[in-house]
């Protein structure tokens, strides 16, 4: 089994993590540090350590989903010091990981588990798992600019990919726009409105994949059912 992968199995981050943690030389087999990517390890026999701490590969993995409330940092350690989803998390005793990003300021839907590659797939656009927002945005977009956003927007980054767009409300100062996209830009959605003059004024990511905030309270979080773990692996089989 490669390195990376195995790494990503037990828990410890996710692939791609797991890949700069070897790059960074916090690493070693057998007692000697590896900094290269592709190396082949046996599990069963081959000693594996982070931070000279000894990785064993988790059998169980964990699904959680969390109601993000705004305010948060998706994240599990804040360098400044401002609260992480993880103070969210106090009574949960097992070490899970956010499976990609929410902005401080957006809340709703986060799925965080142990299972690295479940969670890397997941995040990788080539899958194409569905991101659904609610944007409360300044203004009352018309044709044109639903249009634009369900087309494709040109970003500094690059054009986003087609989405499904719907005007849930109407109305001035603000209207209530519903947004799907299968990518993961940097605030994307955020960026996605105010390139087509309606900047947003509160975001809420109301689904990921199959998973939605239903009879949850903001703040909250719950474990995953079996049913919801097998929808998950089945939209990135392959």
């Amino acid at each position: 089994m490669r390195l990376q992968k195995y790494l990503s199995q037990a828990g410890v981050a996710s692939r791609r993590n797991s890949e700069q943690l070897i790059k960074e030389g916090r690493v070693k087999v057998n007692g000697e540090t590896v900094t290269a990517m592709g190396i082949i390890i046996s599990p069963e026999t081959d000693q594996v350590e982070v931070d000279n701490r000894l990785v064993k590969t988790i059998i169980v993995h964990e699904y959680l989903l969390l109601y993000k409330p705004v305010g948060y940092v998706t994240t599990l350690k804040d360098e400044f010091g401002r609260p992480t989803v993880r103070d969210l998390l106090a009574d949960v005793n097992v070490r899970v990981y956010p499976v990609g990003r929410l902005d401080m300021d957006t809340s709703g839907v986060l799925l965080l588990t142990n299972n690295g590659e479940l969670a890397n797939r997941l995040t990788h656009p080539s899958f194409g798992v569905e991101k659904e927002y609610l944007a409360r945005v300044r203004d009352l977009p018309d044709a044109q600019a639903l249009a634009t956003l369900a087309k494709g927007v040109k970003l500094d980054d690059g054009m986003t990919s087609p989405a499904t767009v719907r005007l849930v409300k109407g109305g001035r100062p603000t209207s209530i726009v519903s947004l799907i996209i299968k990518e993961g830009k940097n605030r994307q959605v955020r960026r996605m409105l105010e390139t087509v003059g309606h900047p947003v004024v509160s975001l809420k990511r109301v689904r990921f994949g199959p998973l939605t905030l239903a009879d949850m309270q903001e703040g909250s979080w719950r474990k995953l059912t079996v049913r919801e773990v097998a929808q998950l692996k089945k939209q990135v089989q392959g």
